[in-house]
């Protein structure tokens, strides 16, 4: 399987990153060992979590995610084995960004990792009331003290990464070598954006929402199948014209490759131009199965180009 850098860092992963956010949500610590062992024997590393998941479930103590995974890793003792993604101003509060907001955050991350460092740490939301300099600066310090070795930017537009930039440039800062913004069959227009900023200075991307919040493994075809998904507010959005546009096309493809449309799905985002990798989260190890099929299958050019021309 091919392995792919995250920009100009120093990080190489194969092309999946699975997504943290449902542990502690819809995966208990028992479930999500297993989802997690069947991942990395499977040949995959790249783990994505965040200070903030799950904190919408009510009564959830900080950082469940991290907590899980932390469990793991010190039971299974595979640290070096992995690459762990975590992310600060999950919450988007004034300040987050803030170096002690920072500081402050990345010992309570890594206490609940159980690590003393985190491969790719990322700037969960943009922080109107911290400037990127002081940021940046705050990384550094992490960076230079060994507890993070890349620095991400997530949610953020193209003006917000060129002022960064600019920052790092002109301040002698690191700068955010890899990006994590939505981007699927469906929801385009935001990385569509911000992809040519990205390809001509050589940026990873690492994108969520991989599947449409579960739209596109093909389970919600009309209002009645909302019901049986904890994420069934987030998936009504789709379902309409273009939506099951997306889904005709998934469901004629998959059934010429013999893959699932989540497979499918996911093979499309692999192959377009300045993704990195997808993250995908699981619930079993039957998904996770799944999630590594999608990625090792190879579309025909043909086949990419109808996906994208559905979803117009």
């Amino acid at each position: 399987m091919n392995r792919r850098p995250l920009g100009r860092s120093e990080l190489v992963i194969e092309p999946l990153v699975l997504g943290g956010n449902v542990f502690g949500w819809t995966v208990d610590e028992k479930k999500g060992f297993a989802i997690l062992d069947a991942f990395v024997d499977a040949g995959f590393s790249a783990i994505d979590t965040a200070e903030g998941y799950p904190n919408w479930v009510p009564g959830n103590p900080p950082g469940m995610s991290e907590t899980i995974i932390g469990e793991w890793l010190k039971a299974r003792g595979k640290r070096d084995d992995v690459h762990i993604f975590t992310k600060v101003n999950s919450a988007k509060q004034a300040g987050g960004l803030k170096a002690d907001a920072i500081k402050t955050a990345v010992e309570a991350s890594l206490s609940r990792l159980q690590t003393d460092y985190i491969d790719l740490y990322f700037s969960h939301w943009p922080d109107s009331e911290a400037e990127h300099e002081e940021t940046l600066g705050a990384y550094d310090t992490l960076i230079r003290a060994g507890k993070v070795r890349v620095i991400g930017a997530s949610n953020y537009t193209t003006e917000m990464m060129e002022e960064a930039q600019r920052t790092a440039i002109i301040k002698s800062l690191p700068r955010y070598d890899v990006v994590q913004n939505r981007y699927n069959l469906y929801d385009r227009a935001e990385f569509d954006a911000l992809r040519p900023f990205l390809v001509e200075n050589d940026i990873g991307a690492v994108v969520y929402y991989s599947l449409a919040s579960g739209f596109l493994t093909g389970k919600y075809r009309r209002e009645a199948d909302l019901g049986q998904s904890a994420r069934g507010g987030g998936i009504g959005k789709y379902l309409d014209d273009k939506g099951l546009a997306i889904l005709a096309a998934l469901d004629e493809i998959a059934a010429e490759v013999g893959a699932t449309p989540a497979e499918v799905a996911l093979a499309w985002l692999i192959a377009q131009p300045g993704v990195s990798a997808p993250i995908a989260s699981a619930t079993s190890v039957e998904q996770v199965e799944s999630l590594v099929r999608g990625a090792r299958l190879i579309l025909s050019h043909e086949a990419n180009e109808r996906l994208t021309s559905a979803g117009l």
